[in-house]
């Protein structure tokens, strides 16, 4: 009989056919036995683990960051740990186990694109209609919207909103928010509009200033985020990485000040701010030589 398989795509392995995963997973359980394991990971709970788990994915973020990938090898199995870790209490618990988060992501991946496999999970041909990129973005839209209204079957109408994790970063958090109100048509036209908004913004915040009304400011400084991070969305840019990275280029020119600053006879905290700005500018101008 022939091998109808298709030769030009990867083989899967099955679950079972993955010795590290299991012994992975062993691990974990031995780790977690209360008469033999580890006392410190026995007396872990789902709260007490998140914050490595969101520490973990930032090292991720950080080791393709630096395109180190031997870095990035150990720190997706950092990663891969957590989930292990979380399962693993959870099957304690007898609420789920790791085969069923596995199952769980598998069938999503499937739902989540029609236009890529058939219902059984088979890939569909490379000619098929449903790829067509002009529908794929608005599908992808109802499907989730379709998955919230599944999850909260009650409400009268399901909040559009929802499942944007509270625990992301707040810019983060707010690119994708304002990605979803723009699924449903609620966005600005172009990137010119936004930078309307942004001025806009910088003028309340500054009126607020003026005004001396600390709550106020809060809440103009949060919209004049809000509609920057909206910015950063529209002009194609991770506002998070962005952040990060200006956060980045400051700590490197500021380093760059300190070094001026000593050579002129200053030091940090010991100079008036006429020294300082004078070091910064000498620092930003070393930086663009390069």
């Amino acid at each position: 009989m022939s091998d109808t398989r298709d030769s030009s795509r990867p083989e899967t392995p099955a679950a079972d056919e993955l010795p590290s995963l299991r012994r992975l997973l062993r691990l974990m359980a031995d780790l977690r036995d209360p008469d033999r394991g580890c006392a410190w990971d026995v007396r872990q709970t789902f709260a007490t683990i998140v914050p490595y788990t969101i520490e973990e994915a930032y090292e991720v973020a950080d080791a393709v960051a630096r395109g180190d990938r031997a870095d990035l090898r150990d720190e997706l199995g950092d990663l891969l740990l957590q989930v292990v870790f979380h399962a693993r209490m959870a099957e304690e618990e007898g609420a789920f186990a790791f085969d069923d988060v596995a199952k769980a992501i598998g069938e999503k991946l499937v739902r989540r694109h029609p236009h890529v496999f058939a219902p059984d999970g088979t890939p569909l041909p490379a000619g098929s209609t449903l790829r067509d990129p002009a529908q794929v973005e608005a599908q992808w839209a109802a499907i989730k919207a379709q998955e919230r209204a599944e999850r909260d079957p009650g409400a009268t109408v399901p909040d559009p909103l929802s499942g944007v994790a509270r625990a992301l970063p707040a810019l983060a958090r707010a690119e994708k928010i304002s990605r979803r109100a723009a699924a449903y048509g609620f966005d600005w036209g172009n990137a010119a509009q936004v930078i309307d908004k942004v001025r806009e913004e910088t003028d309340e915040v500054a009126e607020a200033l003026d005004a001396g009304d600390a709550q106020a400011l809060s809440e103009e400084i949060g919209d004049l985020l809000f509609s920057v991070a909206n910015l950063a969305r529209h002009a194609g840019i991770d506002p998070e990485t962005a952040l990060r990275d200006g956060i980045a280029k400051f700590e490197r020119r500021f380093a760059a000040m300190a070094e001026h600053l000593k050579a002129a006879g200053g030091e940090l905290g010991r100079s008036d701010f006429a020294a300082l700005e004078a070091a910064w500018q000498a620092a930003k101008r070393d930086e663009k030589a390069r």
